[in-house]
């Protein structure tokens, strides 16, 4: 059974396959409710203290100038790195591929990690090991400059945008 919940996060476990079509019961009539979204794994979310959160960032970082340094190896390479950055920020490496000049990383974070910060280590970190331990990359480097400095983050999952502005538009205004 498909776990629900709104975007309040409050979670109703009997209205399985029709809340996930956007249909809810209440009691023995059904409302639409565009309000409601599926959850197909609950236990994607993580706990911390005082809250509950799946916050995911989609980061692209470039290679200075766009040189072509990557092979599928390098790649590889790159994957413990940023597992070992993601883990002392208790983040999760969720995915990771890249080409020859730019990488892809999907990153699970907590709500107390800045995004800047996360990728500030991440591009730090893995420029000076991969540096350190394969110096024919080493010789590809720009002044000793593995990433541009500039980078992509994007947030993603969750419900789409459109879904949670009517939710906030149909709440119950105050007398």
């Amino acid at each position: 059974m498909a776990a629900l919940a709104d975007v309040d996060g409050h979670f109703a476990g009997e209205a399985d396959e029709l809340a996930c079509a956007g249909i809810r019961h209440h009691g023995n009539t059904q409302q639409d409710s565009s309000m409601i979204w599926c959850m197909k794994d609950v236990n994607s979310l993580r706990h911390g203290r005082h809250c509950v959160f799946a916050l995911h960032v989609h980061l692209v970082f470039v290679t200075k100038y766009r040189k072509c340094i990557f092979d599928g190896e390098a790649i590889e390479r790159l994957r413990p790195i940023f597992s070992k950055v993601c883990t002392d920020f208790e983040a999760t490496l969720v995915q990771l591929d890249g080409e020859s000049n730019h990488v892809h990383l999907l990153v699970n974070y907590p709500p107390k990690v800045s995004v800047s910060s996360l990728v500030n280590s991440l591009k730090g970190v893995s420029s000076y090991v991969l540096r350190r331990q394969w110096p024919r990359i080493a010789k590809c480097y720009w002044k000793n400059v593995l990433w541009s400095r500039s980078y992509f983050a994007s947030s993603c999952g969750g419900a789409p945008l459109e879904l949670i502005k009517r939710y906030i538009d149909e709440q119950a205004k105050p007398l």
